[in-house]
């Protein structure tokens, strides 16, 4: 007899790449609109032929939105549910299991770690979906999804409620991990929210009927259309992550995950003592783009921001630079002893609540178009045309080139290009007297 050939042995997940499309939409001014999260709904669905379609016609690799919380609408469905929310506090979007036994018991280990670490968890909201709009392969794996609402103590600083929020999901997946690995917090942040799934970017917003809803208004929203090669598409794997979205592969990823596993005691901040509440630093077995979003997060919970971070993690080619400002570049030699750039080629969407951004690597071989229109509002996505903006409105376009960042300051409603971002860093850290007094 002649024995079948094992073809299982023919995928490993470090053969995985992506090309996709990603984007974001942000009103500089910080003002919410029912509008901005329609439009970006539309403009993902114009990056859908950047994405993949399974036999069914219906199952993508996935897509999302992360969008600013939308605090019109969660204060109106908290009050629907009977939720009392304070002046300050999250919601975490979550993926349980389709079997309400265990489903049940992630809900109390969340629940728990929440507790513990001072924060008031009101219940679980169940989101509206149309499961009609799912492909065959995506109802296979489709999780119980629900909403968990938590308050904030009063007088807690909101970026110490979020450094807690983290805090305890990620003693929460460590718990879960090998009980129950369906188990995925899409977002649980006081500044963020996230949708997201196997489905067809066209059909987003027909899943999740909130969507849909009036009263859901943002001033941000980064949206994502995932195309993966040689991978299982996945619920949790679709972008937007909990911060960032990607486009392109980290061509040193393992190396990158060593090193954060290897280093991970050096991390250390005053506003993070113990960083054993949010170890493993990465994902060892998920996407590249999910391993860079757990680093990230990290080091915000840190004390440092999003620009600063992610000039950090993918920095441009700075070494050969003569004209670069000597405090940037001692910026660049400080953290470059410790952190190996997270670049590939790569393009990177981001928002924490504060920031919009956009940055490519240093190889700059991922496009970034931005369009600035007179109505304040700023689009980047992978390719024009994502919405049908006048033309006589365009006040400023161009693309992003290697090692260029560009971002909307929502607090202080500011556009900032890779220059106004270096001008802030050197205001916040005097890098230069550090080296000088040989401090590394």
């Amino acid at each position: 007899m002649t024995q079948m050939p094992d073809h299982s042995s023919l995928y490993h997940p470090s053969f995985e790449k992506a090309s996709c499309g990603f984007g974001l939409i942000a009103n500089i001014d910080d003002e919410p609109s029912q509008w901005l999260v329609q439009t970006a709904i539309g403009a993902l669905a114009r990056l859908t032929h950047r994405g993949a379609v399974a036999a069914d016609g219906k199952t993508g690799d996935g897509c999302g939105l992360l969008m600013k919380t939308p605090e019109q609408f969660l204060r109106a469905v908290a009050g629907e549910e009977g939720f009392d929310l304070n002046k300050q506090f999250a919601v975490g979007m979550v993926f349980l299991n389709p079997h309400e036994t265990m489903a049940g018991r992630c809900r109390s280990e969340l629940e728990k770690q929440l507790n513990a670490v001072g924060l008031a968890t009101l219940g679980w909201r169940k989101v509206p979906v149309d499961p009609s709009v799912c492909g065959e392969e995506a109802l296979r794996t489709l999780p119980i999804i629900e909403q968990i609402f938590v308050n904030a103590p009063d007088g807690m600083a909101r970026a110490l409620f979020n450094r807690q929020l983290c805090i305890a999901r990620r003693r929460t997946e460590r718990v879960l991990a090998d009980i129950d690995p369906s188990f995925y917090v899409a977002s649980l942040c006081a500044n963020t929210l996230s949708y997201k799934g196997m489905v067809m970017p066209s059909v987003l917003a027909k899943f999740y009927r909130d969507l849909e809803d009036p009263r859901m208004q943002s001033a941000v929203c980064v949206f994502h259309q995932r195309f993966s090669t040689n991978t299982w598409p996945q619920w949790r794997l679709a972008q937007p992550f909990r911060l960032l979205a990607h486009n392109g592969e980290i061509n040193t990823i393992q190396g990158n995950r060593n090193w954060a596993r290897a280093r991970a005691k050096n991390f250390q901040s005053d506003k993070l003592p113990d960083v054993s509440g949010l170890q493993p630093l990465v994902s060892m077995d998920g996407s590249d783009s999910s391993s860079l979003d757990n680093l990230l997060e990290v080091m915000l919970a840190g004390g440092m921001d999003v620009l600063q971070a992610m000039r950090l993690l993918v920095p441009p080619a700075w070494q050969a630079d003569e004209r670069l400002d000597p405090d940037i570049r001692a910026f660049y030699e400080f953290f470059g002893c410790h952190i190996e750039p997270w670049d590939g080629p790569a393009g990177v969407v981001m928002t924490d609540g504060r920031y919009a951004a956009c940055t490519l690597d240093r190889n700059g071989l991922r496009p970034a178009r931005y369009v600035l229109t007179d109505d304040r509002h700023l689009t980047i996505a992978s390719e024009i045309g994502v919405y049908d903006y006048a033309p006589e409105s365009v006040i400023e376009k161009g693309r992003l080139g290697p090692g260029e960042m560009l971002a909307v300051d929502l607090q202080d409603g500011k556009l900032l290009n890779t220059s106004a971002i270096h001008d802030q860093i050197k205001a916040r850290a005097p890098y230069r007297r550090w080296l000088k007094k040989g401090i590394r």
